[in-house]
């Protein structure tokens, strides 16, 4: 993926998360779709895509987040989006359950970073969200696997409606 797609998929995602995290929240589930975004391009592009995805991506949501320190979101994803990336390029990563499984897990961790900064830094204390983790690993690896789908599939989609356009009727 070149420069400017990166760049158009974490603004993607941080238009996305700035506009329907509010309605995402209102249930239990928060997706957080710039961890989606990274995690994607991690996977597609390999570790450094991934590493200056997590950067650009955490940097600007926690510029336009209130509160807290400035930086920790950013190397949160940034850890994530270049551990992701290696495994991408360590492993096939093409079917559905590993995919979910690489989504899960890189928001396990990151979770477990940021939380774990703050902690350290003692800022904040965020008691056992085991279920609140798990239920937000869920639901990023559920936006992941449907943007990877809607990503694969679409071209052809898109080739064989122009196809079937083409052709003369009789």
């Amino acid at each position: 993926m070149k420069a400017a797609g990166v760049i158009l998929a974490v603004a993607a995602a941080l238009a996305l998360q700035t506009t329907l995290a509010w309605y995402a929240t209102r249930g239990s589930v928060a997706v957080d779709f710039v961890l989606v975004a990274v995690v994607y391009v991690a996977l597609t592009s390999g570790p450094t895509a991934g590493l200056l995805a997590g950067t650009l991506g955490g940097l600007v949501q926690d510029a336009l987040a209130s509160g807290g320190i400035t930086g920790i979101g950013g190397l949160a994803k940034s850890l994530v989006g270049f551990l992701t990336g290696i495994v991408g390029t360590q492993f096939i990563v093409v079917q559905s359950v590993p995919r979910f499984v690489v989504f899960f897990v890189a928001t396990v961790v990151h979770q477990a970073v940021f939380m774990g900064l703050y902690v350290l830094l003692d800022m904040r204390h965020f008691g056992t969200p085991y279920a609140e983790v798990a239920e937000q690993a869920i639901g990023n690896a559920v936006v992941g696997i449907v943007a990877f789908q809607v990503v694969e599939l679409l071209p052809g989609a898109l080739a064989r409606r122009r196809a079937t356009q083409r052709r003369p009727r009789r």
